[in-house]
């Protein structure tokens, strides 16, 4: 199939080259521990990435081994790892707790940099759980009790009806967090840290952690 000239990036000229090169000059793997390197490139992004810095694909697989992936949101992260929360009856919320294992991969555009994450998965605290829940809006906590994420949805009236319902059940009152609600936490065994580069020639750091800690090495593009 022919496509127009104007839909093909053009390539990198060498004045291209020189100036990105210029602009990557410095060093950005200057960390030797992965969180603290993702601690930097995080507060980068939140500054600079216009939208959801803390957006992330999350892959899993189902029972037949086919892969799933989707956006989610970072909640919170610390050195035991990265936590999001989700309906546990979703398909991701049933995928990640038949195989307790996931890959995360953050890309932000603005930076030319991302992040892939590979580990397993543990459910949150019940204690964890209600407090992110309790912060979020209210509105957010009423549509968590009123959608079957994931299932079939006969028409958008019937999720404004579900909604509605919900919303006259609680009154003012307190919206708990549903049993069906909950967070997972990734606890990284990879991490690694990519930046674009003229040409292809991109830079990779890669962190393994076995029993013994952290290590780490470069990578060819």
């Amino acid at each position: 199939m022919n496509r127009k000239s104007a839909d093909i990036p053009a390539s990198p000229t060498s004045d291209d080259y020189q100036a990105t090169a210029d602009a990557n000059a410095a060093e950005i793997f200057n960390r030797e521990e992965p969180f603290a390197l993702f601690a930097d490139w995080f507060a980068d992004a939140k500054s600079k990435e216009p939208n959801d810095p803390n957006a992330m694909a999350l892959a899993t697989v189902d029972a037949d081994g086919l892969p799933d992936v989707r956006m989610v949101l970072l909640k919170g992260y610390d050195q035991d790892g990265f936590v999001f929360y989700t309906n546990l009856e979703s398909a991701k919320g049933e995928q990640l707790l038949a195989t307790k294992k996931a890959a995360l991969c953050f890309h932000w555009k603005s930076l030319r940099r991302q992040i892939r994450v590979r580990g397993d998965v543990t459910s949150v605290s019940a204690e964890e759980a209600d407090e992110y829940f309790n912060s979020r809006a209210r509105d957010s906590r009423i549509g968590a009790w009123a959608s079957k994420q994931s299932r079939p949805l006969e028409s958008r009236f019937a999720l404004e009806k579900a909604v509605a319902k919900e919303a006259a059940r609680f009154g003012v009152g307190n919206v708990p967090r549903p049993a069906h609600w909950s967070g997972f936490r990734l606890i990284p065994t990879q991490i690694e840290f990519w930046r674009d580069r003229p040409f292809r020639l991109h830079d990779r750091l890669v962190f393994h952690r076995d029993k013994s800690g952290w290590s780490q090495e470069r990578l060819y593009p």
